[in-house]
């Protein structure tokens, strides 16, 4: 235990954050940026709905293979030089696209923003343990988590706005340019801890004492011991099934099912996704007090309900004679809304069943749930279109899109199945159930 002599003045703390949270916000604005340009994206490269579907795909399957890369060169190395090699990599990965002759060398830039995506959010987090005081970290995480929501409303209208207002090579080459420089503003602000500390740390300020912030490489040992508890299994089951329909329907899916699906003009599309925006952030605390409140019950009257109102939402609008109304839709982006929020509950899972030296492993496998949902549900759905033989602008048809949603359901099916049993065992270890016992055989 050590205790600090100068303690940073807090102005600079929020400073940092402040810089860094701004850049979190780019960053999900250039995860998101194909989300409402996705059919010009298909003109432009003549892309069918599967290979318009692998530009997400393999960005999110870089982002989720560089997350335990990026947290073992931040223990290593701390926030500045990671952050800003993220967005100077987020930089490239945009020039790249702006000036892409041909769909290969666009998925390949698709890849790079995830590759650089994937250093900043981690960054940021660090930039919390290290600057704030320990009992404000929850609370912290909380808020960047809900202010970086807003990148999603950049990539829905103004991006677009600009992209038509302008040419494919000078929206992209713009944001290239922003993203240069944020980078150089990163590296004049970022400090990786404050200046009387010697290495990173996470301040109490009720105690004065520190904790040093770093982790141990996650082993393969650690792996299993982490997987070996049904309570981590519940948190990776929890986030594969909540956030996945949201994160097919913001990063590529959405925009194209509104207008050439559903018929509805760009202005009433973007008012609906950024229905789906807004809920996230307003029930973000909102769940995260539940969480806290209800510890023991939160998959039953938390996860599994927002499971089944996705479910239910979806099918209703599947199922709807003819073209949704607008209140329909409404409701569909208020469903999906509440999957992020209840995703972060598998982290409180992680958090609960796991001890501090294996927290993030277990973070790390929690993590790769959604990941994989995620890609996964964005390729069924563009090869289900493909093969209706819907699988361009030219030839998108509601019907088609109705039934390319329709292989969400077992995603969502095969997750529940997974809450409600690892959920079970997980109380019988913790002895708040009893197990079953088998029954005598009759003689």
């Amino acid at each position: 235990m050590i205790t600090p002599l100068n303690p940073a003045p807090m102005w600079r703390a929020w400073l940092i954050w402040s810089v860094a949270v701004a850049a979190y916000i780019l960053s999900v604005m250039n995860r998101t940026s194909l989300a409402a340009v996705g059919v010009d994206a298909a003109h432009r490269f003549d892309a069918d709905a599967s290979t318009l579907s692998m530009f997400a795909v393999l960005q999110l399957a870089v982002y989720g293979a560089m997350q335990l890369p990026v947290g073992l060169l931040l223990d290593r190395m701390g926030t500045r030089p990671i952050i800003v090699t993220g967005m100077a990599i987020m930089a490239a990965g945009q020039l790249v696209m702006a000036l892409s002759p041909n769909v290969g060398i666009a998925i390949g830039a698709r890849m790079l923003i995830g590759a650089g995506d994937a250093a900043i959010f981690p960054s940021v987090l660090r930039v919390v343990a290290t600057w704030f005081p320990a009992q404000r970290g929850s609370l912290m995480v909380q808020l960047t988590g809900i202010v970086g929501l807003t990148g999603q409303l950049l990539a829905i209208a103004p991006l677009a706005e600009l992209l038509h207002a302008t040419t494919w090579e000078v929206t992209f080459a713009s944001v290239a340019g922003l993203c240069v420089l944020f980078a150089i503003l990163l590296l004049l602000v970022v400090r990786n801890r404050p200046p009387s500390m010697t290495v990173d740390v996470s301040v109490n300020t009720h105690t004065g004492a520190i904790r040093v912030v770093t982790s141990a490489v996650d082993t393969s040992v650690g792996v299993r011991a982490a997987l070996a508890h049904p309570g981590t299994r519940l948190a990776f089951w929890s986030h594969f099934t909540t956030p996945f329909a949201g994160t097919a329907f913001i990063m590529l899916w959405g925009i194209p099912f509104l207008t050439a699906g559903e018929g509805r003009t760009s202005a009433e599309a973007a008012i609906i996704t950024t229905v789906y925006i807004v809920v996230g952030m307003v029930l973000g605390p909102v769940m995260g007090t539940l969480s806290g409140r209800i510890p023991n019950h939160r998959s039953r009257v938390l996860v599994l309900p927002t499971v089944v109102f996705q479910m239910v939402a979806w099918l209703v609008v599947i199922a709807w004679p003819g073209q949704a109304p607008l209140w329909l839709l409404f409701v569909l982006a208020v469903a999906m809304g509440t999957g992020g929020p209840a995703s972060m509950i598998a982290f409180d899972h992680a958090r609960t069943h796991n001890p501090s030296h294996r927290l993030s492993t277990a973070t790390g496998i929690t993590n790769t749930g959604g990941f994989i949902a995620g890609l996964v549900a964005i390729f069924l759905i563009g090869a289900a279109l493909d093969l209706q033989g819907a699988g361009t602008p030219a030839t998108y048809s509601l019907q088609a899109f109705r039934i390319a949603f329709l292989t969400q359901v077992p995603l969502w099916l095969v997750g529940a199945f997974f809450i409600v049993f690892e959920r079970k065992r997980t109380r019988i270890l913790l002895g708040m159930d009893e197990p079953r016992h088998p029954r005598p055989a009759r003689r």
